[in-house]
This record gives C-alpha cells, structure tokens and sequence, in this order.
C-alpha cells in the first residue's frame, strides 16, 4: 500500500509541477535571485509536539515516518529532474525539517533559527517572520545563480504567506530586497 501511495504521490508532483509556467522556469527563477523555495516538511505523523521536546534529542519529537522520508526524496528527484542539480539549503533545527533538507539531496544543510517552528508559542510570529525576511533579504542580496530552499514548519508559511500548505508542499515565492513577499506560487505536493 505504501508504494502506491508514493507512486500516487510522486504522479502528482509531476502534474502540479508540469502547469504550464511553473516547472519549466522553475530553476531559471530560482537561480534569478529574486525567488526561494519555500517547503513544509515530509509527512511526520501528529499535531506539534511533545511537552518534553528538546531540538538536540530527535526522540523528543515529531520525525518523519516512511512515507515522509519517501516524500522528501521523491521532491529532491522531482527537483533535479526540474533543473536545480544543487542548492543553498536551509532548514529549521527540528529534526523533521533537517531530515526533509537532507533527504532532497541538493547540497549541504544549514540550520537556520530563523526557519524555527513556533506552533506552541504564537506570540514569537512576528518576530520569527521578520527574522526570517532578514535571512532571505541577506542571503539573496545580490546574490544570483544559486537556487535557495528552505524547509520549516506549516505555521511559519502561514504566517509568511497567509496560507496553510501541506507537509511535502513548496511555495515559489518572489521577494523583495527586504525579503517580503511580492507574490507566490503553490508547487503542490500530494498526500
């Protein structure tokens, strides 16, 4: 059953990806300076997490299932086959997103705070939105030729976009040279 609904999955991407206009310029906007990839992390089964949660201790939180390491590493294929055969990658220091940022194969993985859940302390939003836009406006600035993915959190994309997007999902997002969103574009992942 778990191969089929990867097989489903993988089919899905390939037609969300496929519209005319998202894939075939995908990397050439990425590489323009101007774009990020915004992805939610793979499948991890559950709402936030534990009480007890410490970012060094894996067990602590949520992770990946199978089906989430599945996903992560049908999008990095799904990826390459899109052009982006590497990438500045960052990720929040939860282990779901550094597994989903690895599992892409597109380049190192730096851990960035600024890509930080904060599901279970809503009144750090603003703060880690506008942290987050200094990271994007500092890493893009002037900066052309290397794509930049971030993996993070449902939470932190609603906040960004004021859209929820589902776990494996990306957003192509055009910003400014302060790192706000000018607009965006939903790159769909099933699940």
């Amino acid at each position: 059953m778990l191969d089929m609904k990867i097989l489903l999955l993988l089919a899905l991407m390939v037609l969300a990806l496929a519209r005319p206009g998202s894939a075939a310029d995908l990397a050439d906007k990425l590489r323009g300076g101007d774009h990020v990839l915004l992805m939610r992390h793979g499948e991890a089964p559950g709402v936030g997490d534990p009480p007890n949660l410490r970012l060094g201790d894996c067990s602590t939180q949520r992770n990946l299932d199978a089906a989430g390491r599945q996903q992560a590493r049908a999008v990095g294929v799904l990826l390459k086959q899109q052009g982006l055969t590497e990438a500045r990658v960052f990720t929040s220091p939860w282990c779901r997103c550094q597994d989903t940022a690895r599992l892409l194969d597109l380049g190192p993985v730096t851990i960035e705070p600024a890509l930080a859940s904060f599901f279970n302390d809503p009144q750090l939003a603003a703060a880690t939105t506008a942290a987050w836009r200094a990271v994007v406006a500092r890493t893009l600035d002037g900066q052309k030729g290397k794509p930049v993915i971030m993996v993070t959190h449902h939470v932190n994309i609603l906040d960004i976009l004021g859209e929820n997007i589902a776990s494996g999902e990306m957003v192509l997002a055009r910003v400014d040279r302060q790192g706000r969103v000018l607009s965006y574009q939903r790159l769909r992942a099933p699940g």
